[in-house]
Order: C-alpha cells, then sequence, then structure tokens
C-alpha cells in the first residue's frame, strides 16, 4: 500500500472547504483507504467552527470511477463478516455526506461511475461538465450496489433507478440532469466558475437554517401529511423563529441590512 494521500482537503477563508479525491491514475476509485481518508476528512470538517460549505472533487480526467479492481479481488477473499464491515465503511461515509451539518456540493467531470454515481447522490447539490459520464454497472459484475441504493434512489427515484441498476448502461451528463442526479451542466471549462457560484451564493443563507433545512427534508421525507407531520414542522419552525439567527434574520430584512453571519464563518 502506498503512503501517497488518497485525498487531499483543505478549508479557505471564505468557510468553503475543498474535500478532493486524489487518485487519478486510477480515476480516483474508492478502496478502503481512500473510505477510511475520506470518512476521517468529513469528520474533521463537520467538527470544525470554519466550514460553511463542503466542495467534493476528484482531481484528474474522472470524478471517480468506482471501486478499485484490486480492491474488489481482495475483497473476494474476504470472510463473510469482514465484507460486511467493508461495506459498512462505505455506508458510513455516504451517510456523513448525507448527514453532513453544512451544505456539500459534487463538482462531477468525466467518469463517475458505481460507487462514484452514490457519492454525488450523497451530496446536496451537484453540477457536473459536459463530459461527465455516469454508470450503476455493477450488474454487469455480477454484483448489486447495494450500499448507494438508499442515497441513489433518494436522489432519482425508484422509476429511473430501476432502469439504471438493472441495466447498468452509461447515461451522459444531459439525461443525470434529466433524472436529477445532476443539478446543472455546464461546459468543462466553466466548471469550476460554476462551483464557485453556487458555494459563494450559499454564504450568503444563515448557516444554521441551512443545517436545520437538512434535517427537515430528511425529517418529512417520504412520511404522509398526517398530525404528526404537522405538529414536527409547526414545532420547527417555532423553534427556529425564536432562535438567535431567525430572529437576527428577520431584524436584518426589516431593517434592510446585510445578516450578521455575512461577517463570520461559521455558525454552530
Amino acid at each position: 500500500m502506498t503512503d501517497t494521500p488518497c485525498i487531499r482537503h483543505h478549508i479557505k477563508a471564505n468557510g468553503i472547504a475543498e474535500v478532493t479525491m486524489s487518485r487519478p491514475d486510477i480515476h480516483n476509485a474508492f478502496d478502503d483507504r481512500l473510505i477510511a481518508d475520506m470518512i476521517a476528512a468529513f469528520e474533521a470538517l463537520a467538527a470544525s467552527q470554519e466550514v460553511r460549505v463542503v466542495v467534493v472533487a476528484g482531481e484528474g480526467k474522472s470524478f471517480s470511477a468506482g471501486a478499485d479492481l484490486n480492491w474488489m479481488r481482495r475483497m473476494a477473499d474476504y470472510s463473510q463478516a469482514d465484507n460486511i464491515a467493508d461495506a459498512r465503511n462505505l455506508a458510513k461515509l455516504l451517510a456523513l455526506i448525507a448527514g453532513f451539518p453544512r451544505p456539500v456540493i459534487a463538482r462531477v467531470q468525466g467518469a463517475a461511475f458505481g460507487g462514484g454515481v452514490g457519492l454525488v447522490s450523497a451530496c446536496d447539490m451537484a453540477i457536473g461538465a459536459d463530459n461527465a459520464l455516469f454508470a450503476l454497472s455493477e450488474v454487469k459484475l455480477g454484483l448489486i450496489p447495494a450500499v448507494i441504493s438508499p442515497f441513489v434512489i433518494r436522489a432519482i427515484g425508484e422509476r429511473q433507478a430501476s432502469r439504471f441498476m438493472i441495466t447498468g448502461e452509461r447515461f451522459d451528463a444531459k439525461e443525470a440532469c434529466r433524472i436529477g442526479l445532476l443539478h446543472q451542466v455546464v461546459g468543462e471549462h466553466e466548471l469550476d466558475s460554476a462551483i464557485d457560484r453556487m458555494a459563494t451564493g450559499l454564504l450568503k443563507n444563515g448557516p444554521d437554517a441551512m443545517r436545520e433545512c437538512k434535517a427537515l427534508i430528511a425529517a418529512v421525507m417520504n412520511r404522509p401529511i398526517d398530525d404528526a407531520v404537522m405538529d414536527d414542522t409547526s414545532a420547527r419552525i417555532a423553534r427556529v423563529r425564536a432562535s438567535a439567527e431567525g430572529r437576527e434574520g428577520l431584524e436584518a430584512f426589516l431593517e434592510k441590512r446585510p445578516p450578521s453571519w455575512l461577517g463570520r464563518t461559521g455558525s454552530d
């Protein structure tokens, strides 16, 4: 195993953090070490008071081509218990990203296959270059996209997931945008500026409010609109209205001034 770092991550002065997979020679394919490094990075960023937004990227031509074939060969010889533990680490990473307390944006170019699709799906927003190419090709190897499936189905819906998981066919950035995997498609040379526009735009929003929005979506998704949901959502808005950030946002609007969070790097 090489000592070369699998990822790079840093926090810029404006509170935008970048987590970049750094295995360009193998198209940022996943293995156990890359997954462990990304878990450590997201846990560290979640604990930071500076972070307002996270951008997930892949170095080189591809975002991520899925599982590293050498890793897959090793896994074939693992015991059932070891295979479960290994898969559980990927599930932990995706859950960390989906539940991260700040917005997470995927910056996608080139190949995003298998686990790469799962990673895009776990992010809150995704912008792709027009050369991005996607596939849930596990079935072509006699496998299934089990661990990533909850995140993919949440992103593109059951109907589209049925097609692409069962056929294993490739689809382009335009189709990814149509089905909801990507939110925006831009030219390859425009990708960084599009990411920057979205990330800096998020800095204008209340940090606590964005975190509350993520929790709200997770709480009400796929639930019937019954008394329990109405009670829950009513309690949430009442609590947020009475919060320091909620009061500050309303006062700033009425006083026609910028809210205080535009002058700080984070809020927890």
